[in-house]
């Protein structure tokens, strides 16, 4: 993969699908070392503190992780620090971050989330950082029955179709298998750098 400025990958599929173990190690093959895991995540229970430990202790220790579970652009401009892969996980929970301070109020909240996506696009656009970013597709299944749940959808469904509109490669995975929606496929931009055979994903690498 040749790198240019503000190169972006979009990484959608539903829970357990495989996603982020793609992400993880599409970042180890193009940024080794040079990685700043963002991770959106908030340990509000036990449970939840239990899987962000799992998922710390399968990375790479020299990756530097950046807790952030909003203000993603501003935080990840100050901490970028001559890293070549910015690797976002996830979008969904970030969403819903913002969501919950947002409340029940459908616009307010739809608009805070987009200030959100562009800041983030911007920031992907002016630095020399490629961005992968790890995100659901919530919209193949019933329609939530309770309002915080149509507007969580709804908000993330608009946020997917920004940042796939700017990204230069979009994947979709289901069972561990990508499929490539738009530029070049995973096993394009790894072998590349390794010249290895394809490889399913697996499912280990997800909160």
């Amino acid at each position: 993969m040749t790198r240019k400025m503000g190169a972006m990958i979009l990484i959608l599929g539903g829970a357990r699908s495989g996603k982020s173990s793609l992400a993880e190690e599409v970042a180890r093959r193009l940024g080794e070392d040079a990685v700043l895991y963002v991770a959106t995540a908030e340990a509000k229970d036990e449970e939840m503190e239990e899987r962000i430990q799992r998922h710390r202790l399968q990375r790479p220790r020299a990756w530097r992780t950046l807790e952030q579970p909003f203000g993603v652009a501003a935080a990840v401009n100050e901490s970028l620090a001559g890293a070549r892969i910015v690797l976002l996980d996830c979008m969904t929970l970030l969403v819903s971050n913002i969501i919950l301070r947002a409340g029940e109020e459908d616009i307010g909240a739809e608009k805070m989330v987009m200030a959100e996506i562009e800041a983030m696009i911007s920031a992907a656009q002016t630095t020399p950082a490629t961005w992968i970013v790890v995100s659901n597709e919530v919209g193949m299944g019933l329609v939530p029955s309770y309002p915080l749940g149509r507007i969580y959808r709804d908000a993330l469904g608009r946020a997917n179709q920004r940042l796939a509109q700017a990204a230069d490669h979009v994947w979709f995975l289901i069972a561990g298998l990508p499929m490539t929606l738009k530029g070049q496929s995973p096993q394009q931009l790894t072998l590349i750098e390794n010249r290895t055979s394809p490889q399913n994903y697996g499912v280990h690498g997800e909160i």
